[in-house]
C-alpha cells in the first residue's frame, strides 16, 4: 500500500469517526448548556434512543457534502460545508426524533448544538485539514501536449484555490524524450493533449515503472473508456464500453424522485416565489415570468419558465446572446434573483411536466445548440438525459466555463450517474448558492490560453 493509498483510506476513515465523536460530544454539551447538569432523564432518554440514527443521518449527508475529500479545498470550503452540513442535519434531527416519536428530544439542544456544532466540528476539520497540507505537501506536475491545450492547462492549475497541484514543467514537444529526462523532477505527468498512441504506450510503461502518478485530459476517447463493463468469453477478457446513457431502471426511479422533490420544493419555496414575483412586477413593465425555448431530453424543445431578470427588449436588436458578468440588460432586482438562483424555482413545474429533472445538464437554447454541435460531434450525447435545474457542471465547474468543459462535466455525469450522485450534487448545489462565481455570466475578459513568455514568467520550466 503506497503513501497515498494510506492517507486516503485509513486516515480517513480515523477521521470519521473523531468527526463523529465530537459531533455527538458538541450534543452532550448542548444539553449541559441548556440543563446544566441536572439533565431531566426524560430528555435524555430521547437523546439515547434516538443516538445511532442521528450519527447515520450526520455520516451520510457529511461524506455526501465531501467532507472527506481534502485535496481541492480551502478553510472557506469547509466553513460553507460545515455550517451548511449543520443546518442539514438539525433538520434531519427534528424531522427524526418527531416520526420516531422521540418527542421529547429538545428542539432548543437542537439549536444550541448548531452554534456549538459549527465551531467545534470547524476547528477540527481545519486542524485536520492544515494536517493534510503539512504531511502531503504540494505534488509538482509536468503537463505534456499542444500549446493551446498546455496553456490552458496551466491556467487552471494555477487559478485553483488548492495548493495541492504545482505545475513546474511544460513539455511541448518530443515528448517521451523530455518526460523521461525531466522525471526526477516531478511528481506527476498530466497529459493534456491526445498524442501519437505509441508514443502515449511508451510514456505510460515509463511512468509505471518508474511508480509516477499520470493525469488524462477529459478527451471524448478517454471519456468513453469510463465505467467500462467486463465480460469473459471463453479465454479471452473483453471491455464492454457503457453507453453515454442512464440505465431504463434507474431512470424510472429517477423521475419518480423528481416528481416527489418537485412537489415538496414548490410547496416550501412558494412564499419565496410569491415576493419574487410581486418584486419583478414593481421593479419594471413586462411580465412576471419568463418563457424561453430550450433543447431537453432527445433533442426536444420546451418552453423553460424562468423569473423575468432583464427587460422585455433585452434580445430585440443583439438577438440571442450567452448571459456575462455584470450584465447591462439585467434588472436591478433580476440581479439578486440570478446570484440568489430565485429566479430558477419556477422550472420545478418544468420538472413536473417532465421536461426536466432536478439534476441533469442545464438546458441550452436551440440557436446555441446549433452553433456547439458544429463544433462539437459529441454534444448531442447530453441529450441522452433530461436537462436539469442543477448539475455536475454547476457543483463542480465554473458558470464562466466555455462550453466544451462544460460538456466534458455533462458527459462525466451521465458516465458515472447514480441515485447517490443525484443527492450528492443536490447537497452540493446548496453550498455554490453562496458561491459569486458560481452564480455569475461568461465573463468576456478572461481566458485560457497564455504566451509561452508568460509561462516562463510563473517559474515554470518550458521544454520543447
Amino acid at each position: 500500500m503506497n503513501q497515498q493509498e494510506e492517507w486516503t483510506k485509513a486516515p480517513k476513515i480515523f477521521i470519521m469517526i473523531i468527526d463523529l465523536l465530537l459531533f455527538i460530544g458538541s450534543l452532550l454539551l448542548s444539553f449541559r448548556l441548556r440543563y446544566g447538569t441536572d439533565i431531566p432523564y426524560r430528555n435524555l432518554e430521547a437523546f439515547q434512543g434516538s443516538i445511532l440514527y442521528v450519527s447515520i443521518g450526520f455520516i451520510i449527508v457529511s461524506i455526501l457534502f465531501g467532507t472527506y475529500i481534502l485535496y481541492n479545498k480551502s478553510i472557506s470550503d469547509f466553513l460553507f460545508i460545515t455550517i451548511i452540513g449543520q443546518v442539514v442535519v438539525s433538520l434531519y434531527i427534528m424531522a427524526l426524533t418527531f416520526a420516531g416519536r422521540w418527542l421529547a428530544f429538545p428542539r432548543s439542544v437542537i439549536l444550541i448544538n448548531f452554534f456549538v456544532g459549527c465551531v467545534i466540528l470547524f476547528l477540527w476539520r481545519v486542524l485536520v485539514f492544515k494536517t493534510y497540507q503539512r504531511l502531503s505537501g504540494s505534488k509538482r506536475v509536468l503537463i505534456v501536449g499542444m500549446e493551446k491545450e498546455v496553456f490552458a492547462a496551466v491556467d487552471n492549475f494555477t487559478n485553483t484555490k488548492s495548493i495541492r497541484h504545482v505545475v513546474t514543467h511544460v513539455v511541448l514537444s518530443d515528448y517521451y524524450e523530455n518526460v523521461k529526462d525531466n522525471l526526477d523532477e516531478i511528481d506527476i505527468v498530466y497529459l493534456a493533449s491526445q498524442i501519437e498512441e505509441a508514443e502515449k504506450l511508451r510514456i505510460y510503461d515509463l511512468l509505471m515503472q518508474r511508480d509516477k502518478k499520470f493525469f488524462l485530459n477529459t478527451s471524448f476517447e478517454n471519456l468513453v473508456m469510463v465505467n467500462p463493463n467486463m465480460m469473459n468469453i471463453e479465454d479471452e477478457s473483453i471491455i464492454e464500453v457503457a453507453p453515454f446513457r442512464i440505465p431504463t431502471e434507474d431512470a424510472i426511479i429517477k423521475r419518480l424522485i423528481d416528481i416527489v422533490f418537485a412537489v415538496l420544493l414548490i410547496v416550501v419555496t412558494s412564499p419565496i416565489m410569491l415576493i419574487a414575483a410581486i418584486l419583478v412586477k414593481r421593479s419594471s413593465e413586462g411580465p412576471v415570468f419568463y418563457r424561453q425555448t430550450r433543447i431537453t431530453k432527445e433533442g426536444k424543445e420546451f418552453e423553460i419558465l424562468k423569473f423575468r431578470s432583464m427587460g422585455v427588449t433585452a434580445e430585440q436588436e443583439s438577438g440571442p446572446v450567452l448571459a456575462t458578468s455584470n450584465d447591462m440588460r439585467v434588472t436591478p432586482v433580476g440581479k439578486y434573483l440570478r446570484a440568489l438562483r430565485i429566479d430558477e424555482l419556477p422550472q420545478f413545474f418544468n420538472v413536473l411536466k417532465g421536461d426536466m429533472s432536478i439534476v441533469g445538464p442545464r438546458p441550452e437554447r436551440p440557436f446555441f445548440v446549433e452553433q456547439f454541435e458544429k463544433m462539437n460531434p459529441h454534444y448531442y450525447l447530453r441529450h441522452n438525459v433530461r436537462a436539469g435545474i442543477t448539475g455536475y457542471a454547476q457543483v463542480y465547474g465554473k458558470y464562466a466555463s466555455d462550453f466544451n468543459s462544460k460538456l466534458n462535466f455533462d458527459l462525466i455525469y451521465i458516465k458515472k450517474y447514480s441515485l447517490i450522485l443525484d443527492l450528492k450534487i443536490m447537497l452540493q448545489t446548496v453550498k455554490i448558492l453562496f458561491d459569486k462565481v458560481s452564480s455569475r455570466g461568461l465573463d468576456e475578459t478572461e481566458h485560457t490560453t497564455h504566451s509561452e513568455a508568460e509561462i516562463i514568467a510563473r517559474g515554470i520550466k518550458v521544454i520543447q
